[in-house]
């Protein structure tokens, strides 16, 4: 048993549904109910009588939801008096310019309810960084993208996003069910500046070269309209009217991580990437695969 078990137990108690509960716990209904059946598993018994109309405490429940309750109760004793000990917390949180959902949405409500006290910052680098200030030390954690110079930095891989090509909508490969490097190797692609980590510059140019030099995706957006540039970026990101996105073939994935300094790993760090890996393999458990 856990405290995470014993919570979600407790939710089901009270809401005699599992839908309800799992409203309640903010997820999706059937990360509940394994969590439930492996607590049944690891005690040995049947805790709840499953209906289709919703669920009632069998006897071995309803021994377990009083005790259960004041678990949880002296464990949010416990923790309000060591966050009251310490004084408030402070982490700052470093991201790039790109969607990091859905881990984000559900990391922030859950590391809120986890550490209510905790004021957080929130640090949005540019494109010529993908450490976000971490290694210079303006961040505690962050959420990014890999592949970079890792030296001295830790990092989780969290989801991997299949890559497209970004174009005008009036260009004419944009209408294709996919496209090749080759085929893109007379155009002019999104240049990082000088002194930007090379093998974050070699992934997100796609090996071409001769464009703009850009910073920011509202400069990389612009490059595409005014100027035809070309450039790369995860298929699940949405974008303005007049830019598309075809898959690229035989191009790897972008890898969204969490992050952290291995110099530099306090508990509220720890905590956050703790938190950041449960629920992105939360994520990828509900999320349907493709046929």
């Amino acid at each position: 048993m856990d405290l995470r078990s014993l919570r979600y137990f407790v939710a089901v108690a009270e809401e005699r549904h599992f839908g309800r509960a799992a409203a309640r716990l903010h997820m999706t209904q059937p990360p509940l109910s394994r969590a439930i059946k492996q607590l049944e598993t690891d005690l040995g018994a049947a805790l709840l009588d499953r209906s289709p109309s919703g669920v009632t405490l069998t006897a071995a429940g309803t021994a377990l939801y009083d005790e259960a309750r004041t678990l949880l109760e002296a464990a949010d004793q416990a923790r309000a008096k060591v966050a009251a000990a310490a004084g408030p917390g402070t982490l700052t949180l470093g991201t790039l310019a790109d969607s990091s959902e859905p881990v984000g949405i559900r990391l922030a409500g859950e590391f809120r309810e986890r550490h209510p006290g905790v004021r957080i910052s929130v640090r949005e680098a540019d494109l010529t960084d993908p450490t976000t200030g971490l290694r210079a030390g303006l961040v505690d954690v962050a959420l990014t993208r890999i592949p970079f110079d890792t030296t001295g930095i830790r990092t989780h891989v969290l989801r991997a996003d299949p890559m497209g090509v970004v174009l005008r909508a009036d260009d004419p490969l944009a209408g294709r069910a996919e496209v090749r490097r080759e085929e893109l190797a007379d155009r002019a692609w999104f240049r990082f500046p000088d002194g930007t980590d090379p093998r974050w510059q070699a992934f997100w140019s796609g090996g071409g070269a001769g464009g703009p030099v850009v910073r920011t995706v509202h400069e990389c957006l612009q490059a595409v309209l005014w100027n035809g540039t070309v450039g790369l970026a995860p298929l699940a990101h949405s974008f303005p009217e007049g830019v598309a996105t075809v898959p690229l073939a035989d191009y790897p994935p972008s890898q969204l991580v969490v992050a952290w300094r291995e110099d530099s790993t306090p508990p509220l760090v720890r905590s956050f990437v703790e938190l950041a890996v449960r629920i992105a393999g939360l994520d990828r458990r509900e999320t349907p695969a493709n046929p």
